[in-house]
């Protein structure tokens, strides 16, 4: 947001103090820069027929465990019959209240698309959650070999189980 023009930010409720979330704040209040907080059950209509779904975080019951990644935004992109589901950096414990809180209404997750959560690492892509997105496809943004060891293969292995 220094380098970039920028309209309006889409985020989820933060972890107010903390240092990157304090100078988050002093940017767009210096740009006059338009914020706009999300949750669950969140919708936003881009333009006809492309929808913005938030499916998380409940920001009535944040998750205090490695918040910044926990409380990412996941949302499905919807046009027509194609949606892709963005899942932030997200890990297992998110994946897991995600899970019990649609386990009544798992086709809402079902998506053409997965951007895989946290760049494919072994803190994400359960099984379970899987299993409730069942995508036809999946992404995993990541640079070559980076640091971490992006993406896991234990995560590859569980992507290439849902053939």
């Amino acid at each position: 947001m220094e380098e970039v023009s920028v309209g309006q930010v889409i985020i989820s409720k933060q972890v107010e103090n903390s240092e990157n979330y304090q100078k988050f704040r002093k940017i767009v209040t210096e740009k006059k820069i338009e914020v706009l907080i999300v949750e669950k059950g969140n919708s936003l209509k881009i333009e006809d027929r492309i929808y913005f779904d938030v499916l998380w975080p409940n920001n009535s019951n944040l998750i205090k465990e490695n918040g910044l990644n926990n409380n990412s935004i996941v949302c499905k992109i919807r046009y027509n019959d194609f949606s892709m589901l963005f899942t932030g950096d997200i890990e297992e414990i998110a994946e897991q209240q995600i899970i019990q809180e649609y386990k009544n209404y798992a086709q809402i997750f079902n998506s053409t698309i997965l951007k895989v959560a946290h760049h494919g690492s072994k803190t994400s892509s359960t099984e379970g959650f899987l299993e409730l997105v069942k995508p036809k496809f999946a992404i995993i943004g990541v640079g070559k070999n980076n640091l971490f060891g992006h993406p896991n293969q234990e995560v590859i292995k569980r992507l290439e189980n849902m053939r």
